[in-house]
């Protein structure tokens, strides 16, 4: 039974809870395998959308961000120098060459599995790829420092350290944060940070790690729909999540790839 500690984090229990997040993390994570053939020229992102929210229900799984504080779709689909929350609809279509993050949370049983991976529509441009690889080896080093008394901010110095390394920015205006039987929870994830600051981790702890990586600089604002942040310059940004637990000795990714396909391209079929 998860109870409350230290700065209102919730320390959940890493056998019984555990579970609960291995399931639903794993149904977020099939979604993210099942969509990736849908990522085509001409697709729409309302299209894509559907086919994740039939994905998740035919698995007995709740949506999350359909109706969460007014949100109007089932996932969050942001295109090229869209940093986050872009809105899907059916007026956009993929072209050759966009990059883009699709982020689902299904939630099981209670529990909150969220996750979000990029896809490429066709061939990227080679900045473009190169934006994701380091996006991606950002978050994975993230989670590596991850284990009881680490800090929190370990995360986000590790994250900006490697992206600063390629002349990237990272985006301060957003952050990963505590899940499991919430959706949005403490504590808050910061990507960018000061070693040995922030509270320290303990067994039991769930949360997400999401860094959002900007060619350019980290500035962005928010579109008039209320939800959508685009970068201020218009340089690409990508992101990858995660939702982990801390364990006695490290910790365990709940929405990892169960075909793999944790990063792009994704062998098809």
């Amino acid at each position: 039974m998860a109870i409350k500690r230290r700065d209102g984090i919730v320390i959940y229990d890493s056998n019984a809870d555990f579970a609960g997040m291995r399931k639903a993390g794993k149904v977020a994570a099939e979604c993210l395998d099942y969509i990736a053939p849908y990522v085509q020229p001409g697709v729409t992102t309302g299209e894509l959308d559907d086919l994740c929210r039939d994905f998740m229900v035919a698995k007995g799984a709740v949506p999350a961000c359909m109706g969460y504080h007014g949100y109007p779709k089932n996932t969050c689909i942001s295109i090229n120098h869209v940093i986050c929350h872009g809105i899907p609809d059916n007026e956009r279509k993929l072209v050759d060459g966009d990059i883009l993050n699709i982020d689902v949370t299904a939630i099981v049983d209670g529990w909150y599995g969220d996750t979000s991976r990029m896809y490429y529509c066709g061939k990227p441009k080679i900045k473009a790829s190169r934006l994701c690889e380091v996006t991606y080896e950002c978050l994975m080093r993230g989670i590596d420092v991850v284990k009881p008394g680490a800090h929190f901010g370990d995360i986000g110095y590790v994250i900006a350290e490697y992206a600063h390394k390629y002349g990237y920015s990272v985006v301060d205006m957003f952050c990963g944060h505590g899940v499991g039987k919430v959706f949005h929870d403490a504590p808050n994830v910061m990507h960018i940070a000061n070693k040995g600051t922030g509270p320290v981790m303990e067994e039991g702890m769930i949360f997400t790690i999401e860094p959002m990586i900007n060619i350019g600089r980290p500035d962005g604002i928010i579109l008039q729909n209320g939800w959508t942040a685009v970068t201020r310059d218009k340089s690409l940004s990508a992101q990858f999540e995660h939702s982990l637990g801390v364990t006695k000795d490290g910790y365990e990714i709940f929405t990892s790839s169960p075909k793999g396909m944790d990063k792009p391209p994704y062998k098809i079929g």
